[in-house]
């Protein structure tokens, strides 16, 4: 059976993806191809390079500040800054030297449309997808201007559904858990993105086999300082649905 998973964006809450892979790594369960945009995507090209779970959290522990803000202007998650990371932890720069096939989802902002990749260099690719707009310039590739891979599909199951028997979503940003209070103009900025674009989630989700939600209403996407409980959310999501996945694939 061919198991597609798929990772989407969602800044600092996509470490809770880090949680559902060890989960789904004790079932037994490894993906046979990963699709990821923004931080799903470097999440799973970290996956798909060989690293374990738990090796993927000590790394981003190890070379982020807690403020995705402050990794801006430190600039971590400048083409140049997120770059240098990327070429340490992937030496090899092609998407052919991974140990599973992967899936990069970025936004062409000139044709309005994602575009996903799969084969050639990697890591240019991996800064674009995760290039938040507004906080982080453009990455050019070819003769497209590419930004975080979320704006245009944030749970990009499309590019892997036909060549999957089953597909796994991990959907990090399900504001379904909590009603908005007020809160600083991040948050606010926050929500309103993922309302702009819930309806193409929602298609994608529609998509998925199984689609995995972590409650992770109480941490916004920009502060990495809760890195080790947002990864604990996401295990515990996984465990809570053993059953059902287990029954799923078999």
């Amino acid at each position: 059976m061919q198991i597609g998973l798929v990772l989407s964006g969602g800044g600092a809450r996509g470490l809770a993806h880090i949680g559902i892979l060890k989960g789904l790594g004790e079932m037994g369960i490894r993906p046979d191809v990963i699709s990821g945009a923004s931080s799903g995507a470097l999440i799973g090209a970290l996956f798909a390079e060989g690293y374990t779970p738990e090796e993927i959290l000590d790394l981003v522990k190890q070379h982020t500040p807690s403020n995705v803000i402050l990794m801006a202007f430190n600039g971590f998650l400048s083409a140049s800054g997120l770059l240098r990371i990327v070429e340490s932890a992937i030496p090899k720069n092609s998407f052919e030297s991974l140990q599973i096939p992967l899936f990069v989802t970025t936004t062409d902002i000139n044709a309005g449309m994602a575009v996903a990749f799969s084969e050639g260099p990697l890591h240019q690719l991996l800064v674009a997808s995760s290039s938040i707009p507004g906080l982080f310039s453009p990455v050019k590739h070819g003769d497209r201007y590419l930004v975080d891979g979320g704006v245009a599909d944030n749970l990009p199951t499309h590019c892997i559904r036909q060549q999957c028997d089953r597909v796994i979503g991990s959907h990090v940003n399900r504001f379904g858990h909590a009603k908005y209070q007020e809160k600083g103009k991040l948050d606010i900025i926050e929500r309103c993105f993922h309302l702009a674009i819930a309806d193409t989630v929602s298609a994608s989700a529609g998509l998925c086999d199984f689609l995995l939600e972590p409650d992770l209403h109480r941490f916004n996407m920009f502060e990495l300082k809760y890195a080790d409980q947002i990864y604990e959310v996401g295990y515990k999501s996984v465990m809570k649905e053993k059953g059902k996945l287990e029954t799923l694939l078999s």
